[in-house]
């Protein structure tokens, strides 16, 4: 039978990747952001700005502050590496979530599993690169190539899952191939996937079956309790699996942003941590908006490491800050094992 031997949280996002000296970059986007997700408001920059003035981040901005904190989630990308390799597992369950970089309004599911033999993490075309948004370009080595990949998938675990998932109530949708947004700037795997790929499983790849929530788009997101379920649900069909292979869950998103909330982040990781299932699903679902959404993609994780008993290691939590409104990303990395 199968056996579940490590679950991953990671966090991404294009100040991994980018220098803090330009980080600057995407606060031009954010500036341009009419609609700021905090808490439970929605706020214009200078609104945001006025509102956490109190805080004093014009010190949480400053480039040896920024440049300590980019270090440190380098070191911890280092081992989250480190640990993939040790461990070794034969097959993964990546979950993520699209950001119309595959999917557009025409159809959205809720939850997607690929099931095809491969995926292909395709690099920017210089055409893509004129119509991307400041700040991006820069990043494009967290999550592609120089040049176009193909990654291994697992049919027979892809559609062994939907089918189990299924049963247990899941309205699963299926794809043997990647859908292609006709207006999206990408031409293959969504950056949610394609970080995993470089930046943890680096050269060590494994066969891998994209598991697809839908974190971002409203109005049918999962709720934390079903993403929750559903990663207990994860767990039990891939212990039923009659395959004499060692397995990996690894979530890929949040933490807070665009807009960094401390307290939020840490109140998250902590109630993982203690296996508490009632303390995830008490946070307001306020929280759950824009890329903080990116949450429910660690909660199945959670979901299927408390239905295994493995415990949660966190190797770095850092705020990286980039403006005084507060702007910016909270970025977590951990491991169950």
């Amino acid at each position: 039978m199968a056996k579940i031997v490590l679950g991953m949280g990671a966090s991404h996002g294009p100040l991994l990747a980018t220098p803090p000296e330009q980080w600057d970059q995407r606060v031009e986007a954010d500036r341009r952001n009419p609609a700021l997700a905090y808490r439970d408001g929605t706020f214009k920059f200078e609104e945001l700005a006025k509102l956490r003035a109190g805080e004093q981040l014009e010190e949480q901005i400053k480039l040896p502050i920024k440049q300590k904190r980019y270090d440190a989630c380098q070191r911890a990308m280092a081992e989250m590496a480190r640990v993939f390799k040790e461990v070794k597992p034969d097959v993964a369950v990546l979950v993520g979530n699209d950001q119309m970089e595959v999917f557009e309004d025409a159809n959205i599911p809720a939850f997607m599993v690929c099931f095809g033999e491969s995926v292909d993490n395709i690099p920017f075309s210089d055409e893509q690169k004129k119509r991307l948004p400041p700040g991006i370009e820069i990043a494009e080595p967290n999550h592609h190539g120089k040049t176009a990949q193909s990654y291994p998938g697992h049919p027979q675990l892809g559609r062994y899952l939907i089918e189990k998932l299924v049963q247990r109530d899941f309205d699963v949708a299926a794809s043997a191939r990647l859908p292609q947004s006709a207006s999206s700037n990408i031409s293959g795997l969504p950056h949610a996937y394609g970080f995993i790929y470089r930046r943890i499983m680096q050269e060590n790849f494994v066969p891998a079956v994209p598991f697809f929530i839908n974190t971002f788009y409203p109005p049918n997101q999962p709720s934390v309790r079903r993403c929750f379920s559903l990663g207990r649900a994860l767990a039990d069909a891939i212990a039923a699996w009659d395959a004499d292979l060692r397995v990996a869950i690894i979530g890929s998103g949040g933490m807070s942003h665009f807009v960094v909330d401390e307290e939020l982040d840490r109140t998250f990781l902590d109630a993982m941590k203690r296996k508490d299932a009632d303390a995830l699903i008490s946070i307001p679902p306020y929280n759950f908006r824009s890329g903080t959404s990116e949450l429910k993609n660690w909660i199945p994780v959670a979901g299927a490491m408390k239905e295994m008993g493995l415990d949660m290691t966190v190797i770095d939590y850092q705020p990286l800050y980039r403006s005084a409104a507060g702007t910016g990303s909270g970025m977590a990395f951990a491991y169950w094992r």
